[in-house]
C-alpha cells in the first residue's frame, strides 16, 4: 500500500456528529494516520522471541487461594458481551442461547456472578444492550452493588481502501459503521463513567473474559497470584493446539516485553512460523486480568490514546455481497495491552478455562455430555470422558450453520458424544433419539434427500447413505 495524503476532516465531521466522544475521535485518528503512512501493523517474527515456559495456575497453591479469596470483594466479573449471533442466524445477543440444561450463557454468567459474590458488569454494544439488560432482570441481587450493570462500546466509520475516505452506504447506511475491536474496552471504560465509578466504589481488579466462553470462571488462585505478583494486567494463555493455529499467540518482543501477535498482524512471509505451535506454544484465551488504577495512571500518561497495535481488517462494506466497496476496518485487540504494562505478565491455565462457542459445532458439542455444568457454573470435560481433548465436531454447513437449522436435525438434543473423538457430517441428517457416537465418526448422505439416524443408533466408523 502506498502513502497516501491523510484527510481525517471527514471523519471526524461523521464522528461528531454522531456524538461519539473526543477521546475516541483521537483514538480513531491515531489508527487513521497509520494507515495513510502505509502501515498496515504486521509484527515480523524477526522481531519476536518465542516463550518457552509460563507460571502454571495448574501448580498454584493454598496460599494464593486464600489471598484471592480476601481480594474477591475488590474484584469485578466483566463479560465481552457485544456480539449479536449473526452467523447462527440470530438477530439478538449470542449470549441469549441456550448453552446447556435449559440455561442461556447469561444465565450462567449471572449465576457464575452471583455464586462469586463479585459484581457482573457486561460490555454491550448497542444491538445486545436492551435484550441483555431484559434478561438479567431476573436476577435482581445483580444490581445490589453501588455500579452500573453495564456499559456500551462504541463505533467507528469504515474506510474506502481505494482513497482512504469515508464509506458512503445509502442502502444501509449503518454499514458504513463498524465496531473496533475488544481493545476499544479501555476507552469504553472511561468514556461511559465506568471506570471512576468502580475505582470510587473501592473496586481495584476486573476479571475480562468473553460472554461465550463458559470455562472462564472467577478464580481465587489466579487472582492471589495477581495481587501477590503486583501485576498491573495478567494473561491467562492456554496450550496451543493445531485448532489454534490461527489464534492470538503470546511472545517477547526484543525490549523484553510480553506481546500477543493476532494472525492479521503476521506477514504472509512468517505465516509458517505463526502457524507452528511447537516454536509459539501459547494461545491467548482472552481471559485477562486488569489492574483498575494501573490502567487508570496509563490512559491518563497517554492522554486517553494507549496506542494499541493496530489491526488493519480488508473486508466488503456489505458482509453479505463480496462484490460491495472494499473497506478497511480498523480494529485491536484488548489483550495487546499487555505490552503495554512493564510488568505485565501471563499464566499458563488448562483448556477447561477455555470452552468458547464461536459455531453451530462448538455449540453442539458444549451442549452434549462431553461437557458438564458444574455445582458453580462452569462448563468443564465430562470427568468420565477417557479420550484426550474435546470432541472435534464438523458439521456441513449448508444444513447446520443457523441454530433453527441445527435444531431441526437434532431435534431431541445432540448424540452422546462422551466416548467421541469427531463426529463429522456431511449432507442433510437427522438424528434421532438417545443416539451414540463412539470413535471418529464420518456420516455423509450424497443424496438430496434427508437422512434419517434412527433412535438409540450406535454409529462408529463411516457411514454413507
Amino acid at each position: 500500500m502506498t502513502t497516501v495524503k491523510a484527510d481525517f476532516a471527514p471523519f471526524a465531521q461523521r464522528m461528531m456528529a454522531e456524538d461519539l466522544p473526543d477521546i475516541v475521535v483521537r483514538n480513531f485518528e491515531f489508527y487513521y494516520r497509520q494507515l495513510a503512512e502505509g502501515r498496515a501493523g504486521l509484527i515480523a517474527e524477526a522481531d519476536l522471541q518465542a516463550i518457552s515456559t509460563l507460571p502454571d495456575a495448574e501448580a498454584f497453591g493454598a496460599a494464593l487461594s486464600t489471598t484471592g479469596r480476601a481480594a474477591m470483594s475488590k474484584t469485578i466479573l466483566l463479560k465481552l458481551n457485544g456480539g449479536l449471533g449473526t452467523s447462527m442466524g440470530l438477530d439478538k445477543a449470542k449470549s441469549l442461547l441456550i448453552a446447556r440444561d435449559r440455561l442461556s450463557f447469561l444465565d450462567i454468567i449471572a449465576r457464575q456472578a452471583l455464586q462469586s459474590s463479585a459484581p457482573l458488569v457486561l460490555m454491550n454494544s448497542f444491538n445486545t444492550r436492551d435484550d441483555s439488560l431484559a434478561a438479567l432482570a431476573s436476577y435482581p441481587d445483580l444490581r445490589r452493588f453501588n455500579i452500573p450493570l453495564d456499559f456500551v462500546q462504541h463505533k467507528v466509520p469504515k474506510i474506502v481502501q481505494a482513497d482512504l475516505t469515508p464509506v458512503i452506504w445509502p442502502a444501509a447506511p449503518d454499514l458504513e459503521w463498524c465496531p473496533p475491536g475488544h481493545g476499544d474496552i479501555y476507552t469504553a471504560l472511561v468514556t461511559s463513567g465506568m471506570l471512576d465509578a468502580l475505582l470510587t466504589a473501592g473496586y481495584g481488579y476486573a476479571f475480562v473474559s468473553n460472554a461465550d466462553n463458559l470455562g472462564a470462571a472467577l478464580d481465587p488462585a489466579i487472582l492471589g497470584y495477581f495481587v501477590a505478583e503486583r501485576l498491573p494486567f495478567l494473561m491467562e494463555a492456554t496450550d496451543r493446539t493445531a485448532a489454534d493455529r490461527k489464534g492470538g499467540h503470546l511472545a517477547r518482543a526484543t525490549d523484553g516485553r510480553l506481546i500477543l501477535r493476532e494472525s492479521a498482524q503476521c506477514p504472509p512471509e512468517d505465516m509458517a512460523a505463526f502457524q507452528d505451535i511447537n516454536r509459539h506454544r501459547f494461545f491467548n484465551t482472552n481471559n485477562l486480568w486488569l489492574n483498575l488504577p494501573a490502567l487508570r495512571a496509563l490512559l491518563e500518561e497517554r492522554q486517553g490514546v494507549l496506542g494499541l497495535p493496530m489491526i488493519r481488517n480488508g473486508k466488503p462494506v456489505d458482509p453479505c455481497d463480496a462484490a460491495s466497496t472494499p473497506v478497511y476496518q480498523l480494529e485491536t485487540a484488548m489483550g495487546a495491552a499487555i505490552g503495554l504494562f512493564e510488568a505485565a505478565g501471563a499464566v499458563r491455565v488448562p483448556r477447561t478455562r477455555f470452552a468458547p462457542v464461536k459455531t453451530t459445532d462448538d455449540l453442539l458439542a458444549i451442549r452434549s455430555d462431553a461437557y458438564v455444568l458444574t455445582d458453580d457454573f462452569r462448563i468443564e470435560p465430562n470427568p468420565l470422558r477417557r479420550l484426550p481433548g474435546p470432541p472435534a465436531v464438523s458439521l456441513d454447513a449448508r444444513f447446520y450453520r443457523l441454530i433453527d437449522d441445527l435444531e431441526a436435525r437434532f431435534p431431541f438434543g445432540p448424540p452422546s458424544l462422551l466416548d467421541c473423538a469427531r463426529l463429522a457430517v456431511q449432507g442433510d441428517v437427522r438424528f434421532g433419539r438417545d443416539v451414540i457416537s463412539r470413535g471418529a465418526v464420518e456420516i455423509a448422505n450424497s443424496s438430496a434427500q434427508q437422512a434419517q439416524i434412527a433412535d438409540r443408533a450406535i454409529l462408529e466408523g463411516r457411514i454413507g447413505f
